[in-house]
């Protein structure tokens, strides 16, 4: 069933779609590059920080407790048995590792020339999620396995974009993000 499946994908990257909004509202402070350059261009720039990836990693981490707490009366609710419970590891991994990502893309935005909050499409959408995936493949892969099955990544890869979209314009109509990107 369509809904079972998107609810799961969504449930299973749930802490690893908030990370980086909270990272932009706790944002601040010494950027993780501090200030180095690599052939005259910032490594990553000030919007990465290392009190918003210790934010964004602990929020998603915390979420995917508050999941585990509250799956199954969601579960007896909505009649979807496939939401996954998180492992400590996992969850911690899905949030650390789409911090990564970002990280990652930032850097890559620097290495083609383009500026902090410059748009990257396709890169801008999935970066996160391939950080959080890979993360929690290798944090670990027996949950990961079980939970991330070819159709819930296809699904994944599907309604991300829209909600990173959907998510980003949000952001930026209420002032806290500078791009709808």
């Amino acid at each position: 069933m369509v809904v079972s499946l998107v609810a799961t994908a969504f449930w299973a990257m749930l802490p690893a779609y908030v990370p980086n909004n909270v990272a932009v509202l706790a944002g601040g402070g010494r950027p993780i590059d501090a200030g180095r350059t690599w052939n005259g261009a910032r490594l990553l720039g000030d919007g990465k920080t290392w009190r918003g990836t210790a934010v964004g990693t602990l929020a998603g981490t915390l979420l995917a407790l508050a999941l585990n707490a509250v799956r199954d009366p969601v579960v007896a609710a909505t009649g979807i048995e496939a939401l996954p419970t998180f492992s400590l590891a996992a969850g911690f991994a899905l949030a650390f590792g789409a911090m990564l990502g970002d990280i990652g893309a930032s850097f890559l935005k620097r290495r083609s020339g383009r500026e902090r909050g410059a748009a990257f499409p396709g890169l801008d959408q999935l970066d996160f999620v391939v950080g959080a995936m890979a993360c929690a493949l290798v944090a670990d892969p027996a949950w990961f396995l079980a939970t991330f099955t070819p159709r819930v990544i296809a699904a994944v890869l599907l309604i991300t974009p829209l909600l990173h979209i959907t998510t980003n314009v949000i952001a930026f109509k209420i002032g806290v993000k500078n791009e709808p990107w």
